[in-house]
């Protein structure tokens, strides 16, 4: 049996790892996963690692050595498949048990699948692991002509790589805009002015009928109007599915991803969950329970449930931040904008330097920094501090926003 049994392998599991052995904890750890491969960093995983420029080793997260110099064991390649919360085990997908006395999910999320014919045929890819990159990177020279259903963060960042590559691509968004689930409109309208600039063609507003065939692989799109668009490669971009079905088949609460506590814990005695799969009531979304998608929420998750673990409790309350690489442009976002009710353009986006301050009942919760680090670093004290500042103060270029209130 496994003193603590870590359920999945990416950022969320690999800190909880580490952080239980800095936190002093000497009982045994097992870390549990459905991918072949060592922990290692997914972002790059749609940017350097699609483009070519980062090489495999480079994404571990630790050299192969260091889980066997800290004495944590490894189980690759197999899926946690069943928990038995009573009796402290965990079936995989090969049908081995493993017993626990803590355990921390950390299996992060599936991509979501595409409901409409066509999502299985070959030559269509989604973007979550190493192997649909390798399969997907397998396919580009036989490619010209590649068609993104989904223009949330992963689909602008592949349409950015393809395009630099040469590759004739199109973006193909349900909603009205790019990024609609996640940022404001003036963001939205940059980046799909950026990617037509560099040859992509963006659609918004446009329905998929299906993925057509040809061969049995993906031959091009048929959207809702019946026009067909076609293209030698499909990459399914429209989310993930948090994967929580074995806690809630054992009777965790959630829905949406499991609930945990400001410690991290499920419903469940002895289990908890972290990263992309925790719903969590966080205090930067004024209270309502969320789940992020961010390697920091997955790392610092990670970390207080590890602490928790290791007798050395502390509820979590990171701020939340994320960045984007797309071309020459680095988006970097703090805290969650949810429930704003203003926003202040700061600085022009014709310069491809500017930010976006979300305001929520005259305090600032939240910026989307384009090529603005100084905005970014500044912008984190205005939320931290609940500041509230007049939106045409917070406008000002000829002030720094360290300077406010003045």
């Amino acid at each position: 049996m496994s003193d603590v049994l870590i359920v999945g392998t990416g950022h969320g599991g690999a800190q909880a790892a580490i952080a239980l052995r800095q936190h002093g904890f000497a009982g045994s750890i097992t870390m549990a996963g459905a991918e072949p491969d060592l922990p290692y960093e997914r972002p790059p995983l749609s940017k350097d690692y699609l483009a070519g420029d980062r090489e495999r080793e480079r994404l571990l997260i630790r050299p192969a050595g260091f889980w066997h110099e800290r004495a944590i064991g490894l189980r690759l390649g197999n899926a946690g498949a069943a928990v038995d919360p009573a009796a402290r085990k965990v079936t995989l997908e090969n049908g081995d048990t493993l017993p626990f006395g803590s355990m921390v999910w950390a299996a992060g999320g599936t991509p979501r699948r595409l409901p409409r014919p066509g999502q299985d045929l070959a030559r269509v890819h989604s973007i979550r692991s190493l192997a649909d990159v390798d399969r997907l990177r397998s396919e580009l020279a036989a490619t010209r002509r590649v068609a993104i259903i989904g223009g949330g963060y992963i689909g602008l960042e592949a349409a950015a790589v393809l395009a630099k590559l040469g590759k004739s691509v199109t973006v193909l968004e349900a909603l009205d805009r790019v990024l609609a689930r996640v940022t404001a409109e003036p963001i939205s309208r940059f980046y799909e002015r950026e990617h037509r600039a560099h040859g992509v063609e963006v659609r918004t507003g446009v329905t998929v009928d299906r993925i057509t065939e040809k061969d049995g692989a993906a031959a091009g799109v048929r959207l809702a109007d019946g026009e067909v668009l076609a293209a030698d490669m499909v990459i399914v971009a429209i989310g993930i599915e948090p994967a929580v079905a074995p806690l809630l088949a054992a009777g965790a609460a959630g829905g949406n991803g499991v609930e945990v506590d400001d410690y991290c814990r499920t419903s469940l005695p002895g289990i908890f969950a972290v990263g992309d799969c925790a719903a969590h009531e966080n205090r930067f979304a004024g209270g309502a329970r969320v789940r992020i998608e961010s390697v920091q929420n997955a790392h610092d998750q990670a970390t207080t449930a590890a602490k928790a673990i290791a007798g050395a409790p502390e509820p979590y309350a990171a701020i939340p931040w994320f960045w984007s690489n797309q071309y020459d442009l680095r988006l970097q976002t703090v805290g969650l904008a949810l429930g704003h009710d203003e926003l202040v353009v700061r600085g022009d986006p014709k310069a491809r330097s500017f930010s976006v301050l979300y305001l929520r009942q005259g305090r600032v919760v939240a910026l989307d920094c384009v090529n603005a680090v100084r905005d970014y670093v500044q912008g984190r004290r205005l939320i931290l501090d609940k500041m509230t500042i007049a939106p045409a103060s917070l406008a000002d270029m000829s002030r720094q926003l360290k300077e406010l209130p003045a």
